[in-house]
């Protein structure tokens, strides 16, 4: 049994240009320990997906349409807020994109750090005080006796994802969802802080959804990999076999777009033209006016291309011009 399955989730706004079809049918599912990487454009439903799992979409404008998502025997989309409260920062942690935002700060590290332990476990003072101070050491913060009485602006952007890891493991959930991470890091420490994520996994036998644009970095830290366009799972596969045997377009393209494939002094390729306007879908493909690599003229026009098994445990939307090669 998974530990989380996601049936059928459809999001949408409702904003005063129109309703925004940001996720609409997705299904999906995690067992533990696994790594299943969502990969996508900016705007193609990634974290909207998750952020829709933990009650976190604001409604209004956000509305759940459809879907259940059941963590264990609870499903987590008809729950009540009371329940989800319990679950959230306990069972199921979440790394926020921008840790700048995501950190209190007014708050020194030490108050930020404790709450989790304060709200779920009940644990305050010097005891909690000692968890927070090992859990800065665990995520490699230098003196973390001095460091956790400080502010988030007295660290660097580095040391405050680090600190976004600590206080996200420091309750050991079941499920850890990383929104991009790593986007604002340079790459150096991009590569710490990839390393310190899965190393706090293997020590926790914690399950990880891992959202990100960079195919790079799923190809090192995933399993799994789901590949979105215009809130829709487009391609989903374990990673060896999405890597070698690509179907759809879009991940195609994706891939092609990957700079160190390019040879030196090469142009690099880019998809042409623009993600869809949501609040305007497509009654087809929406891939079709995007698509160099396969054949559009082929693509589905009269309605949305179907989520089918191309190969045994490999699944892509059922375009021809997409699954076509030009």
């Amino acid at each position: 049994m998974p530990l989380l399955a996601v049936k059928n989730l459809t999001t949408r706004f409702h904003t005063r240009n129109g309703v925004v079809h940001a996720v609409e049918d997705v299904s999906f599912s995690v067992d533990q320990g696994q790594t299943l990487g969502i990969v996508g454009e900016s705007g193609s439903g990634k974290s909207v997906t998750c952020y829709s799992l933990l009650g976190l979409i604001p409604q209004p404008p956000g509305r759940i349409h459809s879907g259940r998502a059941f963590f264990g025997d609870m499903d987590l989309l008809e729950a009540p807020e009371k329940a989800l409260r319990k679950i959230r920062g306990k069972r199921i942690s979440m790394i926020f994109q921008d840790p700048m935002t995501s950190l209190n700060p007014f708050m020194r590290v030490s108050d930020q750090l404790t709450e989790p332990l304060a709200l779920h476990e009940k644990c305050r003072g010097a005891k909690a005080l000692i968890r927070a101070i090992d859990a800065l050491a665990e995520v490699g913060i230098p003196d973390p006796e001095k460091r956790i009485h400080s502010y988030p602006h007295e660290f660097s952007g580095g040391m405050r994802q680090r600190v976004m890891i600590a206080m996200a493991l420091i309750t050991r959930p079941e499920l850890l969802i990383c929104d991009e991470p790593t986007t604002a890091l340079d790459v150096t420490v991009q590569k710490q802080v990839l390393d310190l994520i899965r190393d706090r996994q293997k020590e926790l036998g914690t399950a990880v959804i891992f959202i990100t644009h960079d195919l790079a970095v799923v190809s090192e830290m995933c399993d799994h990999i789901n590949v979105m366009y215009a809130g829709r799972i487009i391609e989903s596969a374990e990673k060896s076999e999405l890597f070698r045997n690509p179907l759809h377009a879009y991940t195609r393209s994706l891939l092609k777009s990957i700079p160190a494939i390019h040879p030196k002094g090469t142009p690099l390729y880019t998809i042409p033209g623009l993600p869809p306007d949501l609040s305007r879908p497509a009654p087809g493909c929406a891939f079709h006016p995007r698509n160099r690599i396969g054949k559009p003229e082929l693509c589905l026009t009269a309605h949305p291309p179907l989520l089918e098994e191309i190969h045994p445990g490999h699944f892509a939307q059922n375009c021809p011009g997409c699954l076509a090669t030009a």
